[in-house]
């Protein structure tokens, strides 16, 4: 596997955005989990990046963060990934590797390419960070499913849509002007060999 030195930049430039989006986060007071923009960092890193690029950006930040680097909110450690949240964040590269993997297999032009993507992030950058997300809140806090649900998933419910749809407007348009193959463009010296 071959790393453009390009898109190792761009990746550090996504996970960056994803430890800024953290600052940006609203607490509700009957939740662990608040309100944050962290999800649209995932859901961008997948759609413009790719596959491959999408992924390390968000393991990036993952890794780093259970290393004790206090990359989300402010706080880092294996103690964050094993709170209540955890389930979520373990969750973020998957998906972003996964919203890469099916833009790059959907023509995005006209009303019905943004309709393929918006289903696409809603899928995998919304819905499927609940499916851990939410059983992991509930076995951390030692709650009901139905009580994780109630203070995990419903709150979200519209936001996510709103990002979801911000996230489709942006990367259709993107994607045709900076398709993510640009970031593994051969050059010179911007090639670096990766362990497979």
């Amino acid at each position: 596997m071959k790393l453009s030195l390009r898109g190792i930049v761009f990746s550090a430039l996504m996970a960056a955005i994803l430890v800024l989006f953290g600052y940006i986060s609203i607490p509700i007071g009957f939740s662990p989990v608040p309100i944050t923009l962290q999800t649209l960092a995932v859901m961008l890193a997948g759609g413009l990046l790719g596959p491959l690029y999408g992924f390390l950006s968000i393991a990036l930040v993952v890794i780093l963060t259970a290393l004790g680097f206090p990359l989300l909110h402010g706080t880092g450690g294996l103690a964050v990934l094993l709170g209540p949240t955890g389930g979520y964040v373990m969750m973020w590269p998957i998906s972003a590797l996964l919203i890469g993997w099916l833009l790059a297999r959907i023509k995005l032009k006209g009303f019905f390419g943004y309709f393929l993507a918006f289903i696409v992030f809603e899928l995998f950058g919304s819905m499927l960070i609940y499916v851990s997300g939410v059983p992991w809140l509930a076995f951390a806090y030692k709650m009901s499913f139905s009580e994780a649900m109630i203070q995990g998933f419903y709150p979200y419910i519209i936001g996510d849509l709103v990002k979801v749809l911000f996230a489709a407007i942006i990367i259709a348009p993107v994607r045709t002007v900076f398709p993510p193959q640009r970031l593994t463009g051969h050059m010179n010296s911007s090639v670096v060999q990766a362990d497979s």
